[in-house]
């Protein structure tokens, strides 16, 4: 389920997480605003060259999120195909960012 998967996981138990990273995928524009005021963060990673889902869906959270003045990271690889799990997961100022946040 990826990114959309994580989206919808957050907004069902926000209680549960500080932050969350979804990866190359998008949710409800409309409903960021209720999920991110129950998070610390919100890291979103994603690749600009994916034919599977359009680069477009997380920017249209990210922009949601901004609007609100949110607490977003968005990290775009411009050169990367469907692949961006594996920079974002390779990247260890993820996991720093990850865990300044608590609940």
């Amino acid at each position: 389920m990826g990114g959309f998967g994580t989206w919808f996981l957050a907004s069902m138990k926000p209680k549960r997480f500080a932050a969350i990273a979804p990866i190359c995928g998008g949710g409800e524009p409309g409903r960021a605003a209720r999920v991110l005021k129950k998070y610390a963060g919100l890291g979103i990673s994603r690749s600009k060259k994916s034919t599977v889902v359009p680069s477009d869906r997380s920017e249209e959270m990210v922009e949601d999120l901004k609007a609100i003045d949110g607490n977003v990271k968005f990290s775009l690889y411009p050169d990367a195909d469907r692949d961006s799990w594996t920079r974002t997961y390779d990247n260890p100022e993820l996991y720093e960012w990850l865990l300044r946040h608590s609940r």
